[in-house]
């Protein structure tokens, strides 16, 4: 059962959902897969606000899933309630932090699931599980009702198995939501440090495949939006969560323990200077976007490693995205060789999810030719 924490199985005559358990639904407590917090959680009174347009679709909530500790890492590896099991290998990692999301939707269990991403927590599991998942606009979805890991990066965003999956997830949490009708003219392929080759390689016959055109971007203000991106993020944790240190540090997980006190140490300045360099970081990007409407690179630089390994981490590359407050996209396409498919992102401006989600189409459809 560690793919869920709570299953629930309600009727419903809409799809089949899951929901991440740092996400309120009432009548059940929020664990964020979290022993601490489990021990003091009382059931929700309320669902979470993104919850009332799903409500209102009648779907069928099939329960509350398992995910990475207080959503804080890429691995999906909890030591209190169980690994979610990679279908695609279960050697290998699922993915963080929103793990059970991801193999609930490869195994089939669900249709759509809801879920969070505050530094790739959609995409990462996404991309090790060979599904897809879309980070939203900074402030498009609600919060009210989600357990926090850092307020100015969290977000809400659907998940499913294929792009369409995610238009009607996306239909569930914002109705009337749509793809655009045409896919961007010209896509800006970012070429990220240390990717696995093939990874690259599986991303470029891809957007071969689409027949879009793609242009190569150099983002000379990556390296410092990640810096800058950390430092908002691992003081914001400390701050949000640091009252379940102060309570039962050792009750903790190692890694949890660790990334705390990486954000207690991040001084006020940094954090501040931190906050203030996503103006610039947004200004580069805009300028990049008035050229080339989409930008694409891969979602994580390697395979997932295995469960076992001493300390399995995820080389990814996503949190610059989650700095600027902009919507990505995560869709497998087939790596050569691999048991793996590879995973790429397409990142827009604010508000153009429906653009992403059509590019999205067009690339995954062309994919499936390869």
């Amino acid at each position: 059962m560690s793919t869920w924490i709570l299953r629930m199985d309600e009727p419903g005559t809409g799809p089949r959902v899951a929901i991440k358990d740092l996400i309120d639904v009432a009548g059940t407590p929020t664990t964020a897969a979290c022993a601490v917090l489990a021990a003091m959680a009382e059931p929700a009174t309320t669902d979470a606000a993104c919850l009332a347009p799903l409500r209102a679709a009648d779907v069928a909530i099939v329960g509350k899933t398992n995910l990475h500790e207080l959503a804080c890492g890429g691995t999906g590896v909890n030591p209190h309630f169980g690994t979610p099991v990679n279908p695609l290998d279960p050697a290998c990692i699922p993915g963080g932090s929103s793990s059970g999301n991801a193999v609930a939707l490869a195994t089939g269990e669900v249709d759509i699931a809801i879920g969070s991403d505050t530094a790739g927590s959609v995409r990462t599991p996404s991309a090790c599980c060979g599904t897809v998942g879309l980070k939203t606009t900074w402030g498009r979805i609600p919060l009210e009702g989600v357990w926090p890991l850092a307020p100015s990066l969290d977000t809400i965003g659907p998940m499913a198995r294929d792009v369409a999956g995610v238009i009607e997830g996306m239909a569930l949490l914002e109705p009337g939501f749509a793809a655009a009708a045409m896919a961007t003219p010209v896509l800006g392929r970012v070429r990220v440090p240390d990717i696995d080759p093939a990874i690259d390689a599986a991303v470029d016959a891809a957007l071969a495949a689409s027949e879009l055109e793609v242009v190569d971007v150099v983002l000379p203000g990556w390296d410092a939006a990640l810096e800058a991106g950390w430092a908002v993020m691992f003081h914001e944790y400390w701050l949000v969560d640091h009252h379940l240190y102060d309570r039962d540090r050792a009750g903790l997980g190692a890694d949890i323990v660790e990334r705390m006190e990486q954000g207690a140490a991040v001084s006020t300045p940094a954090y501040e200077a931190g906050r203030a360099h996503r103006a610039s970081w947004r200004a580069e990007l805009a300028a990049t976007f008035d050229r080339r409407p989409v930008l694409v690179w891969p979602t994580l630089a390697m395979f997932p490693p295995r469960v076992d390994e001493p300390e399995p981490k995820t080389r990814r590359t996503s949190l610059v995205v989650n700095h600027a407050g902009h919507p990505s996209l995560a869709l497998p396409v087939p790596a050569a060789g691999s048991r793996f498919p590879a995973s790429l992102q397409l990142v827009g401006p604010d508000h153009r999810e429906d653009l992403l989600c059509a590019t999205g189409l067009v690339i995954a459809a062309a994919a499936r030719t390869l």
